[in-house]
């Protein structure tokens, strides 16, 4: 891998592109070129970069030629597409999608977890769920403690998770309540506007949600732990930015608070909030790229367990900067 690679975003236009540009710069990562994707409708966009202006070029089957890394925030469906196109020219491709996440062949990173789980042979690399992300933080420091028995989780998901069209969906719905105006509902099932959504992309026959099943397969994925006891119930919040999960972990023997604390506040990529009263929030997670934890305490139902509260930015840690990181560590580890 060149140490200054040509780096390409697809997607460079959506609410992950633009966060995976503000992070290249902000983390001053070394490349020697900065290529932009998107649809044919963002072709022709200029965006700045820095001292930069990039204009944007359409994804299209020739656009990695001569491209050393490629981050994807398309679409499951472009980057079934269009990865193997990346692969074929010669590019290390870190999807955002869900598309590669599960395959077995392809690992699934978050680099404070499971840095040792990528290879030099790698050319894909799949990003987590970005509820699945900053669970994992949480669970890996608490697994290396004591064995995890039972984990529960509920996820309070804010609408960016969705899109750009989302946001603007809970602005108007917003401001049409106060109008005393008809809301207009397009992409969500139920209204969002003053109202939680207990349902994230489409049921399975299990009732569970797809959004549900990616949080508990996944986190067996990057945990190493194919048989942890893990159920998620994922809610979408009318939040604009920030998603904050419960967490349950019931544990197989005793594990005092000193020690779990002093582990949280040391590790890397969390921030820890260690007074009960002063805690995380949607608010003060927004803009920042650590996960926030606090609330942690004793689930007194149980001789083993715990409750705790995390919340991170979706956009950021979530998504774009663990793809950002992913790529500082192939540069670190290969370069």
């Amino acid at each position: 891998m060149n140490p200054e690679p040509v780096v390409g975003i697809a997607g460079a236009t959506g609410l992950v592109g633009r966060e995976m540009i503000s992070l290249l710069l902000q983390r001053e990562f070394p490349h020697s070129e900065l290529r932009l994707f998107a649809s044919a409708d963002s072709q022709g966009e200029v965006i700045e970069a820095g001292s930069e202006e990039i204009t944007v070029e359409e994804l299209g089957d020739e656009s990695f030629n001569g491209v050393d890394i490629v981050l994807f925030a398309t679409s499951a469906a472009l980057s079934e597409k269009f990865v193997p196109l990346a692969s074929d020219a010669g590019a290390v491709s870190i999807d955002n999608s869900s598309h590669f996440r599960m395959h077995k062949d392809v690992p699934l990173i978050v680099p404070e977890v499971n840095a040792h789980a990528l290879k030099s042979s790698d050319k894909v690399v799949a990003n987590p769920n970005c509820s699945t992300v900053e669970l994992v933080l949480l669970l890996d420091v608490i697994q290396k403690l004591s064995p995890m028995k039972r984990v529960v989780v509920t996820t309070f998901q804010s609408v960016s998770g969705a899109g750009q069209d989302a946001l603007d969906e809970l602005w108007n719905q917003t401001l049409a309540i106060f109008n005393q105006q008809d809301l207009i509902q397009k992409n969500f099932p139920q209204q969002i506007a003053f109202n939680c959504i207990p349902q994230i992309d489409t049921f399975l026959e299990s009732g569970y949600t797809k959004e549900e099943q990616k949080i508990v397969n996944e986190s067996r994925k990057i945990l190493g732990l194919p048989k942890l006891s893990i159920t998620a119930t994922a809610v979408r919040v009318p939040v604009f930015h920030s998603h904050a999960e419960s967490v349950n972990v019931e544990l197989e023997r005793e594990l005092p608070l000193e020690t779990l604390n002093s582990a949280l506040a040391s590790a890397p990529g969390i921030e820890f909030f260690p007074a009960f009263d002063i805690y995380p929030m949607q608010m003060t997670a927004a803009g920042g790229d650590s996960v926030q934890v606090g609330r942690v305490r004793r689930d007194l139902s149980v001789p083993h367990g715990l409750d705790v509260w995390i919340v991170s930015d979706n956009l950021r840690k979530g998504a774009a900067l663990n793809a950002v990181q992913i790529a500082e560590l192939y540069l670190k580890k290969f370069a």
